[in-house]
């Protein structure tokens, strides 16, 4: 049985096609750390403040696909400062319908300015 032999130059070809497609394959590896980070559950717009006075009101209106929402929070670690803000504000976040009595109120979990 003969061996198989390969001329130097063929051997150059071969490394450079196995370093690329050792990249290629490395590079296939499915979502990083920081790609999962990005990923939010809606998109909306924070509007402005509720200025009416009653006893389900104030907050801060939000608009989620064709809903309006109203929060009174925003999570611990939020780089948004609704104090010194220009409306609208585009954001990402992560949330859910508050089960109080009052309707339309969200807690927002996490959020991101877009």
């Amino acid at each position: 049985m003969d061996r198989l032999t390969f001329s130097a130059e063929n051997r150059k070809k071969l490394i450079v096609l196995a370093t690329f497609l050792v990249l290629i394959l490395a590079s296939c590896s499915g979502d990083s750390p920081s790609d999962s980070e990005d990923k939010f559950a809606s998109d909306g717009t924070i509007t402005g403040f509720d200025y009416r006075f009653c006893m389900c009101c104030g907050g801060w209106f939000i608009d989620i696909a064709d809903s309006t929402y109203r929060f009174y929070q925003l999570p611990d670690g939020s780089n948004i400062d609704l104090a010194n803000e220009t409306f609208p504000v585009e954001v990402r976040l992560d949330w859910y319908n508050n089960d109080k009595p009052c309707t339309g109120i969200i807690v927002v979990e996490r959020i991101k300015k877009k």
